[in-house]
């Protein structure tokens, strides 16, 4: 009998309520491969971060289901409970398979979502005496230096979504394959489904998700290093951030163990999987795509003038490092008044970074220089600018530089992700012969950024140059209907003959 859905994607905080990325990844993927249908899973943290749909669902979107993993249930009264010893063992497995970031494989029945879901329950894990007491022995024998209400809320935070990810696992309708476009709690929710469903598992990383989780919690905010001064010692991670960044590099290798093929964009990811735990033989890369017929009619003629218009798009985020942009627009004013920065872009997603930001704005003088414009169709800010930028602390592949390139806009973009490999050539000797198409600046710089500006800006011949390496590369290596063949090929090897789960 044919299950419900060809292809399950799990989302975690992307599509289809946020745009741009991943998410139009995930919308070209499904529209573009019309024999298959598919159905996604959205996991978010709580319901008000989100807003409306972005995106309008495909035909063949045939599921969708939304889950907030930090949303508690109404109405709900505890009641003491007690776990089973022999269980008890398999808790304390689990936290220290995350705590210790061990290389050995999860306890067969740890893989199952049956522990989860009938043997220790969720109720189970957060009211049950047994489960305090193991929480005050681990604080005891580890972290007697935070305040043990911290710790609490730690490890309860760090446990509960495996709960909710179990419970969501076990009422999901059939499918053939689960393809997740991250590690992480999506990747978690897909492991779970491959061992218990016995389905493939397809994995595809835009950026490696354990080292940004890395970024995030040691700029992290809600975790304060509570030590003394003599408690610490130069380069050293307080116990609390230790133990999720051990979580997620746990959760990783999990994952990398359960995925078939493991896909990066491009061999710098693939290498940088490899050393978190990915088998090498299990990798392989499928670089993003575009459809270029969208913005070959932008190209800027060469006859045609320059504006000397700037714009980073993106999320205004910390990731994004908008604030170093804005520094950079500043520096370049100086010298070039003419110049606008163009923050193009959802600010709804960090409201307090965007605060900053627009304070940061205020504070430079660079009132009507410096533009948030939100959201736009990224065809119609193209046409309207000279340069695109990316200032971010770690990207992937960056969909962005690829549509900026296919509208003949060179771009300038700080050493991350495959922005050095998408700029300057590198897929092979051709691609390197092709030459720059735009600048490579280090990361939270800003007068290098700066520089970089005024450069292509002020020499027209040296932007033409970099435009038309551009648009030769994009039209050689990065194509969408590559893309998509390679996913297709993917998907048919393995549901083809596969029965309802």
């Amino acid at each position: 009998m044919k299950p419900d859905i060809d292809i399950l994607i799990v989302a975690e905080g992307t599509y289809p309520y946020v745009s741009g990325g991943v998410s139009t990844w995930i919308h070209r993927l499904i529209t573009s491969m019309k024999e298959f249908t598919f159905g996604v899973v959205f996991i978010g943290g709580r319901r008000e971060d989100y807003g409306e749909k972005k995106y309008s669902l495909p035909e063949n979107l045939v599921h969708l289901e939304e889950h907030f993993m930090f949303e508690s249930p109404g109405g709900f009264v505890p009641k003491v409970r007690r776990v089973e010893e022999h269980n008890i063992e398999y808790i304390k497995q689990l936290h220290m398979w995350f705590k210790k970031r061990r290389t050995d494989g999860v306890p067969e029945k740890l893989k199952t979502i049956r522990f989860y879901t009938e043997e220790v329950t969720e109720e189970d894990f957060l009211y049950s005496k047994d489960i305090w007491r193991f929480i005050k022995e681990q604080y005891i024998n580890y972290d007697m230096e935070s305040p043990f209400v911290d710790y609490f809320w730690t490890i309860r935070n760090m446990h509960m979504p495996v709960w909710k990810l179990a419970e969501i696992a076990r009422d999901l309708p059939s499918f053939s394959l689960v393809h997740s476009p991250s590690t992480g709690y999506a990747g978690f929710l897909a492991s779970l489904l491959r061992y218990d469903r016995d389905v493939p598992f397809v994995l595809t990383e835009h950026g490696i998700y354990t080292r940004e989780r890395k970024i995030d919690i040691m700029n992290a905010d809600w975790l304060e290093d509570r030590r003394f001064f003599f408690q610490k010692e130069h380069g050293d991670v307080e116990h609390l951030r230790q133990i999720w960044i051990g979580f997620f590099e746990s959760i990783g290798r999990f994952i990398y163990s359960s995925a078939d093929p493991i896909i990066s964009l491009f061999d710098g990811a693939r290498e940088v999987q490899i050393k978190y735990g990915a088998s090498p033989e299990k990798t392989r890369i499928i670089p993003n795509g575009i459809e270029l017929d969208r913005f070959t009619g932008l190209r800027r003629g060469p006859d045609k003038e320059v504006p000397r218009v700037v714009a980073l798009v993106g999320r205004v985020v910390p990731i994004k490092d908008v604030k170093t942009f804005i520094n950079a627009i500043k520096i370049l004013t100086d010298e070039l008044p003419d110049v606008q920065g163009w923050i193009v872009g959802p600010t709804d997603e960090d409201p307090d970074y965007y605060e900053e930001c627009a304070k940061l704005v205020d504070i430079l003088d660079l009132e009507g220089k410096v533009i948030f414009w939100g959201l736009q169709d990224i065809e119609n800010i193209l046409p309207r600018v000279g340069l695109v930028s990316i200032t971010s602390i770690s990207e992937g592949m960056p969909l962005v530089v690829l549509e900026a390139f296919g509208a003949g806009v060179p771009v300038v973009a700080t050493d991350v992700g495959s922005c050095r490999q998408l700029i300057y050539g590198g897929l092979d000797e051709e691609d390197v012969r092709i030459g720059r198409a735009g600048e490579i600046t280090p990361i939270a710089n800003p007068h290098e950024l700066a520089s970089a500006y005024k450069r292509l800006l002020v020499d027209r011949e040296y932007w033409n140059l970099c435009q038309q390496s551009a648009i030769k590369r994009v039209e050689t290596y990065y194509r969408l209907e590559t893309m998509i063949d390679a996913y297709r090929q993917i998907y048919a090897e393995r549901i083809d003959g596969r029965h309802r789960v």
